[in-house]
């Protein structure tokens, strides 16, 4: 499961890196919501907050479902009918929720079914192989451009730094029993990733290009039924080992992503790719690490479990809404 993300982008460069085409083909840059409360961090997890991406109409119903902003929302999603008077009360973990059971769950399907989807932001994610001798951290990521510069200048048209990780994400508004600010929240969706190897069973549901990315977050164009086909496993990443010292989330600098070499987990190995990250880690609030993919180890394919003939959450979803897409439930009320 997802349980710890970095992402150490400065706010301007973050926005920059989310550049889109509109529905009229303009290139553009999503608004910032609430910029000032965003947090760049190297080691962020659940109950912190996070970059978004969601569809402007969320927040202006006459808007063009198309456009985007960013938000920084809190990571574990607290549903809107909750009724408790403090979210942190809270019973069950919502940081992740699984595919197959994220139509089945009240504290999804609601939010699911209206439409309220999202795009987690991230440089990547990190994730924690069981070992005889312990557990070792790897920072999983998007292959980067060969040609991405280490450094970015305001007035360059298109982002060619760091290229961001963009997880499927479900989110709610939930506002306090007794009245008072309105709290925005997220989940990250997983998908069964591996079911024999241990490095990893459930991996973020990553939404590779912009494609998949417009259909997700336009809810107005782009029915559920539709949008959730496009969570399935992706073998479009890349990973390397990280220092335990990821292991607390209260470590946050840049060694939580250095590059290690197995058997000398002090020391950075010594590769062209790691050494440019490490020149970018030391400017990542205004800069982005130039990387050789070749020189990393490339996602396997025995990592990602394949397709099951059993149900998808397309398929759920179908059943639920019924043939004419009338919910089920009410059927066979009527």
């Amino acid at each position: 499961m997802c349980g710890r993300t970095a992402c150490s982008l400065g706010a301007d460069n973050l926005r920059r890196a989310c550049a889109y085409r509109d529905r009229g083909g303009r290139r553009r840059q999503p608004e910032w919501i609430r910029a000032e409360r965003y947090r760049p961090s190297y080691n962020k997890g659940p109950q912190s907050s996070g970059p978004v991406l969601l569809s402007r109409r969320h927040l202006q119903q006459d808007a063009d479902s198309s456009e985007r902003v960013l938000m920084d929302m809190r990571w574990g999603l607290i549903p809107s009918w909750f009724k408790k008077d403090d979210p942190s009360k809270m019973q069950f973990n919502t940081s992740n929720c699984r595919s197959d059971t994220m139509l089945k769950k009240s504290s999804y399907k609601g939010a699911l079914l209206k439409g309220k989807r999202c795009v987690v932001l991230a440089d990547g994610f990190y994730e924690w192989q069981q070992l005889s001798g312990g557990k070792q951290p790897y920072f999983i990521y998007f292959p980067q451009n060969k040609d991405a510069v280490a450094e970015e200048k305001e007035g360059d048209e298109e982002w060619k730094g760091w290229r961001l990780l963009t997880m499927a994400g479900i989110f709610d508004c939930w506002e306090p029993p007794a009245g008072g600010e309105m709290l925005y929240t997220y989940t990250i969706i997983t998908v069964d990733a591996s079911k024999d190897v241990s490095f990893i069973h459930h991996m973020p549901a990553i939404l590779d290009g912009d494609e998949a990315i417009r259909k997700w977050l336009d809810f107005a164009e782009v029915p559920t039924q539709e949008a959730v086909k496009l969570i399935q496993p992706t073998e479009n990443i890349i990973f390397h080992p990280v220092s335990t010292f990821v292991n607390s989330v209260r470590n946050n600098t840049p060694e939580c992503l250095t590059p290690i070499e197995l058997g000398a987990k002090t020391e950075v190995k010594a590769t062209p790719s790691s050494k440019a990250m490490l020149s970018w880690l030391k400017n990542s609030q205004e800069g982005s690490p130039q990387k050789k993919e070749n020189d990393l180890p490339r996602w396997k394919s025995q990592f990602i479990h394949s397709p099951s003939p059993k149900k998808t959450s397309a398929d759920i979803l179908q059943q639920w809404l019924g043939k004419e897409g009338e919910p089920a439930a009410k059927k066979r009320k009527a």
